[in-house]
């Protein structure tokens, strides 16, 4: 192993056995051996994973829920073991890994940072100089001597990253649960980590925050289903992994469905530099260009458009009939300009609908259901989907 090298993966692979509820009975447990059938399902978490990570580098962790991220980290960690390939690394390893992970639940914090010192292999006096250090920067104060049970979801971050950092370790690994604390903690956590970079400390992080995971890994690596789907500049592969979302977005909810007489070939989006995109800003207007094709000669008809968020709910919509815009008598094939003069959605990926029916409403000649998916950044945080701007006034209460 190169020398350079801090982590090397080669070729790993980790498989999961899935049994069912209960106890087989032995008629079922017959049945599967002459059916050829295994009572145990297989899941592979991650196949033949090869990458290195060199020493003083950061590498950031991406991919959606069951992508493999923290099994991998896991591995890593010593935790799990690999079904097949190779880990290698140089270094002493400090993890994060889960809420709570390596606590006992009826110890105190004070316990269980000795016993977290312990299975690190560090001596009781190594801790007791470290202590000071970690209740510091946990800063839970009394609650360090109550059990750990009796800890909220916050405090349990605090203490675990406290102890995870402040033994000094060659190697950092950290799992999204940093999302757990409050703002000023994430913070806390964000410094400490800029300091570990600048000590030349080599640290894997996963989280589903891309801006923060862009702004402090010198690489990123994406997985999906257990696969790497890319690794390198972090800018290039965060491109890549919004991509690949924007293309699974609303797969579940998509819907083709009417009489055809009139059909929506297609739907492409450009921002007002005519460039062909679908990802757009906040204040942004999006140009939505609609083909048609009709098939069958219809009377007046309505255009319609509708924005979800990803799990379906609507947002807004609207259509040419409630905008008052004329249309022409449709024949042959063409096109329908809609523009959306201005975004003010949160940031968030969101589904387009488009329908084209009868003026009367009686026939729907043609509706995509959740066919197409944008993304939106937005630089300021507010409740729902939605933004209304508003204004706040008081007046000083009056002696009657």
């Amino acid at each position: 192993m190169d020398n350079d090298i801090a982590i090397d993966v080669e070729g790993v692979s980790k498989r999961f056995r899935l049994r069912h509820r209960g106890t087989p009975s032995l008629k079922s447990l017959v049945l599967d051996l002459f059916k050829g059938r295994s009572p145990a399902q297989e899941l592979w978490a991650l196949r033949d994973l090869t990458f290195a990570v060199r020493k003083g580098r950061t590498l950031g962790i991406i991919g959606a829920n069951g992508a493999g991220k923290s099994t991998l980290l896991a591995l890593l960690a010593g935790t799990m073991t690999p079904t097949t390939g190779r880990i290698e690394t140089q270094g002493t390893v400090s993890s994060l890994l889960e809420l709570g992970a390596g606590f006992h639940p009826d110890l105190t914090g004070r316990e269980n940072v000795y016993l977290a010192g312990a299975i690190m292999g560090l001596s009781r006096e190594q801790m007791r100089r470290r202590f000071d250090d970690i209740l510091a920067f946990a800063d839970i104060g009394r609650f360090i001597d109550e059990p750990v049970k009796h800890y909220s979801s916050g405090m349990y971050v605090r203490l675990g990253f406290a102890v995870a950092v402040e033994v000094n370790p060659d190697i950092l690994l950290v799992d999204e649960v940093l999302a757990v604390g409050d703002v000023a903690f994430q913070k806390k956590c964000l410094r400490r980590m800029a300091e570990f970079r600048e000590q030349r400390k080599t640290m894997l992080i996963i989280s589903h925050d891309l801006h923060t995971i862009q702004s402090i890994s010198d690489e990123i690596l994406f997985l999906d289903h257990g696969l790497i789907k890319g690794m390198g500049a972090p800018q290039t592969v965060i491109d890549q992994y919004e991509s690949f979302s924007l293309g699974q977005a609303g797969t579940g909810l998509r819907r083709e469905w009417g009489t055809g007489e009139v059909l929506l070939k297609g739907a492409a989006f450009a921002n007002d530099a005519g460039l062909a995109t679908t990802r757009f800003a906040w204040g942004d207007a999006i140009n939505i260009r609609l083909d048609y094709e009709v098939r069958q000669a219809v009377g007046p008809c309505v255009f319609g458009y509708a924005v979800s968020d990803e799990q379906g709910r609507l947002v807004c919509g609207s259509n040419t009939q409630i905008e008052g815009a004329v249309v022409p008598a449709l024949a042959g094939k063409g096109t329908v300009d809609l523009r959306l003069s201005q975004l003010t959605l949160a940031t968030g990926t969101y589904l387009f609908s488009f329908s084209v029916h009868s003026a009367d409403h009686s026939a729907n000649y043609h509706r995509l259901d959740h066919a197409y998916a944008v993304a939106v950044q937005a630089p300021r945080r507010f409740e729902g989907c939605c933004y209304l701007p508003s204004e706040w006034r008081f007046e000083a209460g009056r002696e009657s």
